[in-house]
């Protein structure tokens, strides 16, 4: 490929705009209105405006973006994560305008995207699946399944992914009245607004093993990630490997990964997610078929360049890693700094960046699209930029990263900062012993909320 747009924004943008540099590929970046002066439009060759501040109007208006993409002559489109980037229409109207999406085929998004249907194809291929349901219909439906499957539960989108149209229900009462609030968020994030019902683990642990697919049927995984630090379903901090992880069940996570990959002819770079009980028992949560936001933790460990593996997928190349090739090398955490508080019933504030200074030294990266005197735009997430650390193992790259979350100073904008500098001093945090529970818990503990 010779030219791609990047059909995104904020930091990922900059991430792929920055691989097709070291790949001697042209870039041409999309922007809304108010993104008119993100850094990512400076950074590319070409940057065009698909439209006004809205995502549904921009950064997911498929027509404008295709039309961009033709018009400034690229050959490819990467759409980064979110918005476009699970889209199987999406996928099937770039290949019929001959570009190449960056990521799987359209069959494996339409497959991939209906997280029901994709559970239902897994336990066939005999991946231990979460007990839950197809789409949810009616009320009627709704009620009956939850009772079959018993409290707690989890009503999520079909489409979904980061959180948004998930919903948590202890009981009868709360179920239906979460109800129309997840279909509701689920169509403004996705545009279908289909639900269904799963079985919430208690105390589990949220692993997810990276996987990379060529053309021509050879797939290998790239470790696993621990992503239980989060708050609304939305993930705070990962690491890589995962800590408390015997070498048996990370063996055993690694073979499902593959198994269930081989199962559906998957290409390109994925991820799948599981739920890992206190037992030590592993059951499938989901596939996402995309780049993932913690990419950057398992790129340190393993050292591979997952965005350049992921374009020179998409363009064809076999891959250029055996399963024996790859091999972890000392321990990295992620730390997601958001214009929000850590603490009950925050959301996310805009403002200015009036003061912004960037740690840096031995093992630490900051993939970020924030600078000083940037306008943080109320339309779109939360994430200002992602701090990372590296060490030689795990207690090294803890005081790697709080000697550079210490460095860190963004001021103007409320920030997750304090969250993560005191969630870092915990000794649970610290021996690696925490689940999904973890922050509901410690926010219940805890006077630091912002």
């Amino acid at each position: 490929m010779r030219r791609i747009l990047v059909a995104n924004r904020g930091e990922v943008a900059l991430r792929i705009i920055r691989a097709c540099r070291e790949l001697s590929i042209e870039t041409v970046a999309i922007y809304s209105e108010a993104d008119r002066t993100a850094l990512h439009t400076t950074q590319a060759d070409e940057a065009v405006c698909v439209g006004p501040a809205p995502a549904e109007q921009s950064y997911l208006h498929m027509q404008n973006i295709l039309a961009a993409a033709l018009i400034c002559g690229a050959d490819g489109v990467h759409p980064g994560y979110g918005f476009l980037s699970e889209n199987a229409l999406f996928a099937e109207m770039c290949a019929a305008h001959g570009l190449v999406f960056i990521g799987p085929s359209s069959q494996h998004l339409e497959l991939l995207g209906d997280k029901a249907r994709a559970k239902a194809v897994m336990e066939e291929a005999g991946v231990p699946v979460i007990p839950g349901s197809g789409v949810i219909s009616s009320r009627t439906d709704l009620v009956e399944t939850a009772a079959e499957l018993g409290y707690p539960v989890l009503l999520k989108a079909r489409s979904g992914g980061g959180g948004k149209g998930m919903r948590l229900a202890q009981d009868r009462t709360e179920l239906l009245r979460v109800f129309d609030t997840a279909r509701a968020e689920a169509r403004a994030s996705f545009q279908d607004d289909a639900v269904y019902l799963e079985k919430c683990l208690l105390g589990a642990r949220h692993i997810e093993v990276q996987l990379l697919a060529d053309n021509y049927g050879n797939v290998v995984h790239v470790g696993e990630r621990e992503c239980s630090l989060q708050h609304r379903y939305q993930k705070l901090l990962e690491e890589c490997p995962a800590p408390q992880i015997s070498a048996e069940l990370r063996a055993r996570l690694g073979a499902a990964a593959l198994q269930g990959a081989r199962a559906v002819n998957y290409r390109g770079a994925g991820t799948m997610e599981f739920l890992v009980d206190p037992a030590g028992n592993f059951y499938f949560v989901e596939m996402n078929p995309r780049l993932q936001v913690e990419h950057p933790v398992t790129e340190l460990v393993y050292g591979v360049d997952l965005v350049k593996e992921q374009i020179r997928l998409a363009a064809g190349e076999p891959l250029r890693y055996s399963q024996a090739m790859l091999s972890p090398r000392g321990h990295a955490i992620e730390c997601r700094i958001n214009a929000e508080a850590v603490a009950p019933g925050s959301r996310p504030i805009p403002g200015v960046v009036e003061k912004l200074i960037v740690p840096g030294g031995p093992g630490v990266r900051w993939d970020s699209h924030i600078y000083q005197g940037y306008s943080v735009p109320p339309f779109y997430d939360a994430l200002l930029g992602k701090l990372i650390a590296w060490g030689e193992d795990r207690q090294e790259a803890l005081r790697c990263m709080e000697r550079a979350l210490q460095e860190l100073v963004i001021e103007g904008v409320q920030t997750s900062l304090a969250f993560h500098r005191a969630v870092l001093r915990d000794e649970r945090f610290r021996a690696g012993s925490y689940s999904t529970d973890f922050v509901r818990q410690w926010l219940a503990e805890s006077e630091i909320v912002g």
